[in-house]
């Protein structure tokens, strides 16, 4: 099957294609994916990705540039936040909404992922033991980059060579952003890897049990960060109390 029978329609906002997809319709796109002989990889946009690439690129900082190449290049994004689904209500826009640990969640419970080889990038040294209680079927295998990969370009080549060698189906790039978006990209450039990378945040954690999602209630409400915030002040106070509120002004500037 060619890239171009699964492209899916998409809808532009804050100068993102944002593909037109359900959770099933983007579940069943990642798999017809894996089986592709060539890598192509997926974006999921929230408050913070928005935020830190119009902060980088307007500082003028090298990371911007590569964060803004790696989303040019992805083959899907993905709404993965209320907060920019009910920005593009207010500018007429209806966009879908996969939130990438939902996305995470039902790939890795999908019948049709049994047997598959799934590489992980980054996670911590107990995640692939812990996956395998959860989600059994499924051949793990994972490679732990150290900090800073970003200004490491040994440990960028290392991931990209892991990815090539390993010939996964899925690559679950799990190193945050905008890391594991540049190290996507990296991958797809290389020419030497097959299948789909999933650029995931933190969504294996939450399959695990290492950290808590939010109530579905206020799931629903939009109030997800609100919960996170909750549950590690001192990592994201700075995230959702100073820069994420930068939202709004990106969003009106952009109309």
């Amino acid at each position: 099957m060619t890239d171009a029978a699964i492209l899916p329609a998409t809808t532009p906002f804050l100068g993102l294609p944002i593909a037109r997809l359900s959770p099933d319709e983007a579940v069943a796109a990642v798999l017809q994916r894996a089986d592709a002989p060539h890598f192509s990889y997926l974006v999921t946009p929230n408050v913070d990705h928005v935020v830190q690439l119009d902060r980088m690129r307007r500082a003028g900082d090298s990371r911007g540039d590569a964060f803004a190449a790696a989303y040019a290049d992805a083959a899907l994004i993905l709404c993965d936040s209320r907060i920019l689904q009910r920005l593009a209500k207010l500018s007429g826009l209806d966009l879908p909404l996969v939130p990438g640990s939902d996305l995470t969640r039902m790939l890795l419970a999908d019948p049709r992922m049994a047997g598959r080889t799934v590489a992980i990038v980054g996670g911590s040294e107990t995640l692939v033991a812990a996956l395998e209680r959860v989600t059994p079927g499924i051949a793990f295998v994972q490679l732990r980059p150290p900090m800073g990969v970003l200004r490491n370009p040994e440990a960028m080549a290392a991931i990209e060579t892991f990815v090539a060698d390993q010939r996964a189906d899925v690559v679950l790039f799990a190193m945050g952003a905008p890391q594991s978006e540049i190290a996507a990209r990296q991958c797809l450039k290389a020419g030497r890897s097959r299948g789909i990378g999933l650029c995931i945040g933190a969504s294996l954690e939450f399959i695990i049990g290492e950290k808590r999602r939010a109530p579905p209630w206020m799931q629903r409400m939009g109030m997800e960060w609100a919960f996170r915030l909750g549950s590690e002040p001192r990592r994201l106070w700075r995230r959702y109390l100073v820069e994420g509120p930068r939202i709004f002004a990106i969003w009106a500037r952009q109309r």
